[in-house]
């Protein structure tokens, strides 16, 4: 657990140094997500199997779960901030954009974007220059593109690692339960 907390406070000083730059890549926010989020649902995963004293191989497999559950939770909650409803999301839509916080949808866009599209990223996102109709502008270039579906995409590609690493454990109750949690993380854009 205290390994966990030196990384979260890495990835939040990894986060904050790429704060606002749209034009960061998509390993270097990966990295983000696996520091914070996804070393955080890989350790609530890996620590009940210590404390239970189960094989590596199993303390191994959970762990793996975790982080690959984590990464594909944040993307698909990633997505959701330029997709949903506040019924849906629990918060206003484009609450990321409007604190410029660079995101998976943001980082596609703003590499698939052309000229005058970069420039307005820029004046969003890194300057922080938003006007009341720049949210609309956002979603309709992330369309544009295609930047939720290829989020989701990735999300799904993380959900099944997750999933596949449950293959050590025999056919359970409770490894139905992991099976059906990550499921519903990715169904929350439904």
């Amino acid at each position: 657990l205290s390994d966990t907390s030196v990384m979260i406070a890495e990835g939040e000083v990894l986060e904050l140094t790429n704060d606002q730059d749209p034009t960061i890549n998509e390993d270097i926010y990966l990295k983000v997500i696996k520091y914070k989020t996804a070393s955080l649902f890989s350790a609530a995963c890996e620590v009940g199997a210590k404390v239970t004293s189960s094989s590596k191989e199993k303390i191994g497999a959970l762990r793996t779960f975790g982080s690959n559950f984590g990464i594909s939770f944040q993307l698909i909650d990633d997505a959701i901030d330029y997709s949903s409803s506040s019924l849906t999301l629990g918060k206003n839509i484009g609450d990321d954009f409007k604190e410029g916080k660079v995101t998976l949808p943001i980082i596609l866009a703003y590499l698939r974007s052309n000229n005058n599209e970069k420039k307005f990223w820029i004046k969003t996102i890194e300057h922080l220059n938003q006007d009341k109709n720049d949210l609309k502008t956002a979603v309709e270039i992330i369309n544009k593109y295609n930047c939720i579906e290829d989020t989701i995409e990735r999300a799904k590609h993380f959900a099944n690692i997750a999933k596949d690493s449950l293959g050590v454990f025999q056919d359970t109750i409770h490894k139905k339960n992991l099976i059906n949690l990550v499921n519903s993380g990715l169904s929350r854009l439904s």
